[in-house]
């Protein structure tokens, strides 16, 4: 069956405006579909649209039964109840990111606070479902860190890293985004509900599937493109050899964006892929969101200096004084004979030296003798 014609479809009419035909494009197809995406390309969503309904763009029938059904009116009201708005290429709020992909997303929803331009610099956060304690502490400190420093976290609202980021950003003031693989009048997982919701009142929710859309492995793998090209770099928090996550990064690094990774215990399962990619890829090692804009932050604003110890006053010590030094008691004082034997020093230089540990407050006299001044003290 092929050549439905305009008229038979409830609401059609809109189908002239691009936004409602790429709404229709939407419910039809499935995401990354190259012969819509050339379609669109060469001749817009309107008029492909009609070559569709006319049975000269897919003559073999596929898409029929998903024809048959389509009820634009019905969808449009459904939006409107649910307070979900259709964002297309050439809103104000449409992610350039998505016109990078090699499918870029026909149409989004979004429903939140937030416009989609705030993942504009983004970060995103991804890793295990069953992630241990470790792992989520970490993702929570990333996002709130991110947060507090004005970037928006992007992730997918998944159980584990995902969840823990988003809480993470929304406790350092947010906003952050969720991308999820099922249409938004539903939340995914239904666990999550109340965390979505707080999502939406301070960010955004956002699918590229449309309302009543259920979540399948491959909308998933679709799902993890549109994380990737939201953000200027992906963060993977803890992830299997076989996890979902190690795919976000994959298409980051399809995109030319930054892919960092948190390092766990050699001997967790839950952080051999972040290993697997510090080892195989040119993905750097984060630990904290200091480190994470240090990669993916604006350019010399972001960026921290080498991490170092701590500069302590015996630090600086020249070798001749760290030896008295380190030879001097911490208890009971020592003389100045005592304090020769350990240095080998003559007493005219170990003087000299003990007089300037003791201007420096790291050892005092008590009478002829000598002893350290604890660190606490110092």
């Amino acid at each position: 069956m092929s050549g439905f014609g305009a008229g038979s479809i409830p609401g059609a009419g809109a189908l002239a405006v691009d936004r409602w035909a790429r709404m229709a494009w939407s419910r039809i197809v499935e995401p990354e579909t190259v012969l819509v995406r050339d379609a669109i390309r060469d001749h817009g969503a309107v008029e492909s649209m009609q070559r569709l309904l006319g049975g000269s763009l897919a003559p073999d029938g596929r898409y029929d039964q998903r024809i048959t059904v389509l009820d634009i009116d019905q969808a449009r009201r459904a939006l409107d109840r649910l307070q979900v708005r259709v964002v297309v290429p050439g809103d104000d709020e449409w992610p350039l990111g998505f016109d990078q992909l090699d499918v870029p997303p026909i149409c989004v929803y979004a429903r939140g606070m937030c416009e989609l331009s705030v993942t504009e610099g983004s970060v995103a956060i991804v890793g295990s479902r069953a992630a241990t304690h470790y792992g989520l502490n970490v993702a929570a400190d990333l996002g709130e860190g991110l947060a507090h420093r004005g970037v928006t976290v992007v992730s997918g609202a998944a159980f584990g890293i995902d969840a823990a980021a988003h809480r993470g950003a929304l406790a350092g003031g947010g906003p952050t985004i969720a991308v999820l693989a099922r249409g938004l009048d539903r939340a995914y997982p239904q666990a999550h509900e109340g965390l979505l919701r707080e999502i939406a009142d301070d960010g955004a929710v956002v699918s590229e599937l449309p309302l009543g859309w259920a979540p399948y492995r491959q909308r998933f793998i679709a799902r993890n493109r549109l994380i990737a090209a939201m953000s200027v770099g992906t963060v993977v928090v803890e992830a299997g050899l076989r996890s979902g996550s190690l795919n976000t990064a994959k298409e980051a690094r399809k995109l030319v964006r930054h892919v960092a990774a948190v390092p766990g215990p050699v001997t967790s399962v839950q952080s051999a892929g972040c290993h697997k990619l510090l080892r195989e890829t040119d993905a750097t090692l984060v630990t904290d969101a200091a480190e994470v804009l240090d990669v993916m932050g604006r350019l010399s604003l972001d960026a921290v200096g080498l991490a170092r110890a701590p500069v302590t006053p015996e630090s600086d010590l020249d070798p001749v004084a760290r030896g008295v030094w380190s030879a001097v008691p911490v208890r009971t004082p020592a003389d100045l004979a005592k304090l020769q034997l350990l240095t080998a020093l003559d007493s005219t230089t170990l003087l000299s030296v003990l007089g300037r540990l003791t201007s420096l407050g790291l050892v005092v006299r008590v009478g002829e003798r000598w002893r350290k001044v604890p660190a606490s003290r110092q």
